[in-house]
């Protein structure tokens, strides 16, 4: 199962303040628009979404179809058959990909300890 390139997407209070505080980590912005409160930084392998107002609480994030520098893989499983995957092992999904559909997708899950998983397909 390819999952994609991972990060980690924080709810931020103040997204001025904490584009600051990862750039003082090292962290470089690779994409986002903050006038849209929306950031996606990163620091070696390392990738951080920063999004304020948009979501209740932290989100780890798989984004199928990439690497970790959002370039097109050759080779990946598409986020329909991961969550035809997951379903068939008995997962509950708290969104769904139309499985009907091609290219861009996404589904949510939640882990035993109620950390929101999101698998979101860009291509």
């Amino acid at each position: 199962m390819k999952l994609g390139a991972f990060s980690v997407s924080l709810s931020v209070k103040d997204i001025h303040v904490s584009k600051s505080f990862y750039e003082d980590l090292g962290f470089e912005v690779m994409g986002g628009d903050i006038s849209h409160n929306w950031l996606i930084m990163k620091n070696e392998s390392c990738i951080i979404g920063l999004f304020q107002g948009m979501f209740e609480k932290n989100i780890l994030t798989f984004n199928p179809g990439w690497n970790q520098n959002a370039e097109n893989l050759e080779s990946y499983t598409d986020v329909r058959a991961l969550q035809q995957n997951l379903k068939a092992k008995g997962m509950t999904m708290l969104s769904e990909a139309d499985e009907s559909g091609e290219g861009p997708g996404s589904f949510m899950i939640e882990d035993p300890d109620g950390n929101t998983i999101l698998v979101d397909q860009h291509r």
